[in-house]
């Protein structure tokens, strides 16, 4: 009996620790690959302002700039040129060059050997964070949209949304709470989205250029 115990033992034991393996994180699917391009790093200039998320930046943490994934999503970044990679988060905009896809910071960047060079050959992928509902088609490419108003009540948007020929009314969620903005245009070039803003403004709708996010 006592031989009996202890293999029924043994083998509930076994499933939990196998069922632990499994459970929680949220790290065990396969990173997913988005991009490669060339990586850069910023620092000290920028070092303890505010980075787009609203956060002060830390030149030496373990954090990045992108154009368009989602705040706080991480990315495992892959230097190709020496094979070292790192997961980084995303708390900021950039980079702004045509031919960078991704600042680093400088915490980074050292890890990664990219403070030498300057830049790296690096491949992108998606450890944390969710592209499915995605309001971008190239992850390179920011877009922009001139914001008129934002309401809690749908009618309200809508009411408004009517004055402006062409606007449109989106619902987000903002800290937990549903809203309903209204916004005109769709850019790539932030100097047409401004031109439109002036434009409007002449109208009397006063509003604001700001970036499609990924949220």
């Amino acid at each position: 009996m006592q031989h009996k115990n202890f293999l029924y033992i043994t083998i509930v034991l076994s499933f939990l620790i196998s069922s632990c393996g499994t459970v929680g994180g949220g790290r065990s699917k396969k990173p997913k690959y988005i991009e490669n391009g060339v990586a850069s790093w910023y620092g000290p200039k920028f070092h303890g302002r505010l980075t787009a998320n609203g956060e002060k930046y830390d030149m030496d943490g373990i954090t990045a700039a992108h154009r368009t994934l989602p705040f706080n999503s991480v990315v495992k970044v892959e230097n190709v040129d020496n094979g070292k990679t790192l997961e980084v988060r995303i708390n900021d905009r950039g980079p702004f060059a045509k031919d960078r896809i991704i600042d680093l910071s400088r915490g980074a960047a050292k890890k990664l050997g990219v403070i030498g060079p300057g830049t790296a050959n690096v491949k992108l992928y998606l450890v944390k964070g969710d592209l499915r509902n995605s309001r971008t088609t190239n992850l390179k490419v920011a877009r922009y949209t001139v914001q008129l108003g934002s309401y809690e009540n749908r009618r309200d948007a809508e009411t408004f949304s009517k004055k402006v020929k062409k606007s449109r009314v989106e619902s987000v969620r903002l800290n937990g709470r549903r809203i309903y903005r209204v916004y005109y245009g769709v850019y790539k070039d932030t100097s047409k989205a401004q031109r439109d803003q002036k434009k409007l403004k002449r109208q009397g709708f006063n509003g604001f250029v700001k970036q499609i996010e990924n949220d």
